[in-house]
Parts: C-alpha cells; sequence; structure tokens
C-alpha cells in the first residue's frame, strides 16, 4: 500500500489535524491542495474530487483528483472550455459560514460537471465557500453511489471543516500580507522623512524626494511647485532608466496634457490614478510612442503643507506590484514630502531676511583710509537662523581713523537690537571726535538706560598719523579679547585693553592705553569666535592665532577672510560668531 493511500485511509481527525498544522505555516491556501484531496480523496466511494477558485469573477483554476490517480491535476481553463463563456461564482459574503449540500451532477457549475461526469460520478457533495473579497471557492467530492443520510451528513461536515480551515488560513495570509506592507509602508515612510528632513536646502530636499521614490515606489518620479503666476514647474525628476531622464524631463516641462491633469489634481485634497481610458491623449500608456509606451498608470498627489496648495508629486509605473503605491501611502508621503518642501522653502526666506539684516548691523563697506588698507570679514558660526551680536567698524574725521569691534551676549531679535544700538553709538560718538574710553563710556550709560538684559564687548581703536611717521594709537577695552600686533620684523605682540564689560556696571570708566606703531605694521581685531574655534582633541584656535597673523603676508582686502577661514577650517568645537577686522598701517604718502 502506497503513502497516499495509508494517508488516504488514516482517521479523519488525524488527517484535519495535519492540515491545520499546514494552514499556519502556509504562505498560500494553494499549498495546502495536497492535504486537502489526500483527505477528501478517502472518502468511501469517492472517484472524484473539484476544487475551484474564482477570483475577481474570473475562474484562476480548476484542480481534480479521480479515482486511481495518484494527484490531483490543475489546469486553468478559459471561456473557451466550456459552453456559454465564463460562469460567475456564488455571490457570498466575506464573513458567511461555508455550507455543504447533495447536488446532481448536472446542476454543478457548468465548468465542473464535466470534471465530474467523466469519473462516473453519480451524486455530488458541494461546499462553496468565501477567502476574501472577489475571492471564492468550491470544493466537489463526486460519489459511485447516493450514500445514506448519515453518510452523507459525515460527508458534509468534513467538507465544511475543510473549508473553515482554507478560509481560516487564508484570512491569516491576508493578515500577514497586509502586516507586511504595513511594515514595508510605514519603513519606507520613516525613511523618507528621516532623509528629507536631513536637508533644510530646498533644492536637495526635492532631489531627495525623487531618488527615494525611485524605484522603491514607481519606475519615475517628478516633483512640480507653482510658480508666482500660478502655473507648474518641474523641480526634480527621477527615472529608474538612465536614458529616459531627459525624456522625462521634457514631458514634465512641455507636455500640455500632463500639465492639464496636474493642475487639476494641484487644487484637490486627495490624488488620483490615471491608467488605461485616462491615459489616451497623452505621451503615457499603450497608444504611446518612445518611453511613454511601457508605463501602464500614473498616480499624480497634491503637495499641501500649512493650508498651502504647492505643487504636485507624480509617479509613473511600468511593473504590476505597487503593493506601496496604494492611495493612503502616497497621500502621506505626498504630506510629508510637502511638509519637507515647504519647511525648506521657509527656512531660505527667513535665512535670506537674517543674512539681510545681518549685513544692516555690518558696514557696507569699509573706507579706505590714507595711509592704511582696512580689512574686514564675518562668519555665522551657528547654524541657526537667529541673527548674531557681533560687529565692527571704522569711521573717518580729518586726521583720525577710530577702528572699532564688539560683540553682544546671545543670539536673536533682541541681540540685534543691542548690536544696532552698540555699533550706531559708537559710531556717532567717534564722529563727533570723542575719544575712545569716553565713547565707551557713553555706550555702557546707553546700554543700562535702556535696561539691557546683555552684556556687551567692545575694542575701540584711534589711529593719528605721527609727525614723525608711524601711528599714534589709542586704545580702549570693554571686556573684549585684546588686540594683536605684527610687527614689521613678524614678531606678534598683544596691546593691552583693560575694561569692565558694557551694560553691566553704571558710571563704568575706561581708561584708554597710548601706543605707537610703526609704517609696515598690522593692527589685528577680533570677536572670541575667532580664539575659540576647538579643534576635536580640545586645542583653540587662540593657540594659533600668533602664527596665523605672523603668515598673513601681504594685506589686502581678502586678508580678514583669509583669517576667518583658517579658523573654520581648524574648528571641530564651538559655534559663536567671528568677525575680524585688519587694519595694516603702510603709512602717510
Amino acid at each position: 500500500m502506497n503513502d497516499r493511500n495509508q494517508e488516504a485511509q488514516s482517521p479523519w481527525w488525524r488527517q484535519l489535524h495535519q492540515l491545520w498544522l499546514a494552514a499556519v505555516r502556509a504562505r498560500d491556501v494553494t499549498a495546502l491542495s495536497a492535504l486537502v484531496y489526500s483527505a477528501l480523496s478517502g472518502t468511501p466511494g469517492a472517484v472524484a474530487v473539484v476544487g475551484a477558485r474564482w477570483q475577481e469573477h474570473e475562474v484562476n483554476y480548476l484542480r481534480r483528483w479521480s479515482r486511481g490517480s495518484r494527484e490531483a491535476v490543475t489546469w486553468y481553463p478559459t471561456a473557451a472550455d466550456w459552453p456559454g463563456g465564463s460562469v460567475p461564482p456564488p455571490v457570498l459574503a466575506t464573513d458567511e459560514r461555508p455550507r455543504a449540500r447533495r447536488r446532481a451532477v448536472a446542476h454543478v457549475p457548468p465548468l465542473v460537471a464535466p470534471a465530474l461526469r467523466e469519473t462516473g460520478a453519480i451524486a455530488v457533495v458541494e461546499c462553496v465557500f468565501p477567502l476574501g473579497p472577489d475571492d471564492t471557492a468550491g470544493l466537489w467530492v463526486g460519489l459511485d453511489r447516493v450514500r445514506s443520510n448519515e453518510e452523507e451528513r459525515v460527508l458534509s461536515d468534513q467538507l465544511v471543516q475543510v473549508a473553515d480551515v482554507l478560509m481560516a488560513s487564508n484570512r491569516r495570509i491576508f493578515e500577514d500580507m497586509l502586516h507586511e506592507r504595513r511594515q514595508a509602508r510605514d519603513a519606507f515612510l520613516a525613511e523618507a522623512s528621516l532623509q528629507m528632513d536631513e536637508s533644510l536646502e530646498v533644492e536637495e530636499t526635492l532631489r531627495r524626494v525623487a531618488r527615494l521614490a525611485v524605484p522603491a515606489v514607481a519606475e519615475g518620479c517628478v516633483v512640480h511647485l507653482f510658480r508666482q503666476d500660478g502655473g507648474l514647474r518641474p523641480v526634480a525628476t527621477a527615472h529608474v532608466a538612465a536614458d529616459a531622464q531627459a525624456w522625462l524631463s521634457g514631458v514634465a516641462s512641455h507636455n500640455a496634457w500632463l500639465t492639464a491633469e496636474l493642475q487639476k489634481v494641484a487644487v484637490r485634497s486627495r490624488g488620483q490614478v490615471l491608467a488605461d481610458n485616462d491615459l489616451r491623449g497623452g505621451p503615457f500608456g499603450p497608444d504611446a510612442v518612445g518611453e511613454g509606451k511601457a508605463i501602464r498608470a500614473v498616480s499624480v498627489s497634491p503637495l499641501r503643507a500649512r493650508g498651502r496648495a504647492l505643487g504636485t508629486l507624480t509617479f509613473l509605473y511600468h511593473r504590476d506590484d505597487t503593493s506601496l503605491a496604494d492611495l493612503p501611502t502616497l497621500t502621506d508621503l505626498a504630506g510629508r514630502a510637502a511638509l519637507a518642501i515647504d519647511t525648506a522653502t521657509l527656512y531660505a526666506q527667513r535665512r535670506q531676511n537674517v543674512e539681510t539684516l545681518q549685513q544692516q548691523l555690518l558696514p557696507r563697506a569699509l573706507p579706505e583710509p590714507p595711509g592704511m588698507v582696512l580689512s574686514g570679514a564675518y562668519e555665522v558660526g551657528d547654524p541657526s537662523l537667529d541673527v548674531g551680536g557681533d560687529f565692527y567698524d571704522a569711521v573717518i574725521t580729518d586726521e583720525r581713523i577710530s577702528l572699532f569691534i564688539g560683540d553682544v551676549c546671545g543670539r536673536g531679535a533682541e541681540a540685534a537690537a543691542y548690536t544696532a544700538l552698540a555699533r550706531h553709538t559708537l559710531r556717532t560718538l567717534l564722529l563727533d571726535g570723542m575719544p575712545p574710553g569716553r565713547a565707551l563710556a557713553r555706550l555702557n550709560t546707553a546700554l543700562i538706560e535702556e535696561g539691557a538684559t546683555r552684556f556687551v564687548t567692545a575694542l575701540v581703536v584711534t589711529l593719528v598719523p605721527a609727525a614723525r611717521g608711524g601711528w599714534k594709537a589709542e586704545i580702549a577695552g570693554a571686556g573684549h579679547p585684546w588686540p594683536l600686533v605684527r610687527r614689521t620684523d613678524g614678531v606678534v605682540d598683544e596691546l593691552p585693553a583693560h575694561g569692565l564689560l558694557l551694560g553691566v556696571v553704571p558710571g563704568a570708566g575706561y581708561v584708554p592705553h597710548h601706543v605707537r606703531l610703526e609704517d609696515g605694521e598690522t593692527l589685528v581685531l577680533f570677536t572670541d569666535g575667532l580664539t575659540e574655534a576647538r579643534s576635536s582633541d580640545g586645542t583653540c584656535f587662540e593657540d594659533l592665532l600668533p602664527d596665523a597673523v605672523r603668515e598673513l603676508g601681504r594685506v589686502d582686502e581678502l586678508s580678514a577672510r583669509r583669517l576667518v577661514n583658517a579658523a573654520s577650517d581648524f574648528r571641530d568645537l564651538g559655534d559663536d560668531d567671528t568677525a575680524v577686522l585688519i587694519s595694516h598701517l603702510k603709512g602717510r604718502p
């Protein structure tokens, strides 16, 4: 006796138990067919077991075991295989319980009847049951004689038990598939958000959106944004085929059909999928030519963020598997992309506004005093969008040239207000000919009268040509880093500038320090962002600053920028702004 006959003759409960065990592991109910047909073929008097499955109202397959066969045979019929064409399955609710009943061979579905007649079946017990939405299955056991009521009841119960197993297994498989798709969807959306959030540059964000979607979601992707005139312009494209990239860019820019479809969806709250007849007249689908002929569907999702319509996100599909391309996923992706784009756009606008405001706190251009070369530079150390507090300027009154530099504690609007107050106050006082120490004292009073909540450091140097060449320098400081001077022999010295912070102690006095500077020497003023730039091992640029000043070489208008860049290249730690003002004393003509 072969193994299959032994299985067929084993107790029903044992076979049902094996079927349940297999159902727990199956990835598709068709994998259970061998056990199903083996169990039912052991029914006393059975000459045939036939199974069928309909999906979306079309016959998917038929499978038949007949007496004397070692295994079931499967075939995939077409409408030509039975008279009258395709016969739709019974309409069943997805939660309907399976029922088995006796049927005459002549009354079973036309596609099943021939498979039973060929085996000589006289009576049939039928069980049709739902596997899911638009997914119906049926089992028919053909018998060589009419069974007693008790025998028929037993067989009916067995068919219902088999149907229960198949329904439960398919439900679990469907739920597992949905869970896997949800996991894949969530993982994709999480990665998309992470990638898009890593950049605050608009163009880079758009490129990331397109690159992420291809090929994870579709074979092609186009992002359009609204222009100021209300039209749409393509800002990012991607395609799996490199040679199709230029074609897709051209279609995205110039095709009137696509532009019209995008305009329709852009103002809606939900997206749309275009396929088959929807693609007629456009550059995609079977009626198209060239690259677009392979595209089977196009999805368009509106990009909306913070109540504003920004543009559209379009995907092009060549394949049948679009498990990540369901509308809810595309809507979620479009929402995240729109938010990232809007955030990047707002960031760019705010950054431009901050840069404009920051420039108002610095001189438009330094003067060109006779006998002196001036160079100034400023660099933002903090990537946040707040205005910094560093400032510098130079003013000329008669033969006097006054240089000043300062730093307001903190960042933001309040710091900007005190920066403007400090710079313009010092500039006005120095233009009136006030010496450095008194100018700082007046600024200190002004800050205290304003109720300043932030302290300010500042350094003022007034230079007057000496009668026999060189310069007389008067230096006053208020808690600011002392300036450096590079002598003609390359030696770098520090010039003292003692004084209390501004805006802290009422009535504070600032005693100036007088020193003579020679022609050919270079004076360097800077804020603490320069000295506090640190490498990864904690070394401060302050330790390297004298050498950097010594190596400045010939001073020109870019010398301050080169010194700032040196500190920036050195910096691994520290995010303070940096301002540098350099004066090279070349001597009066």
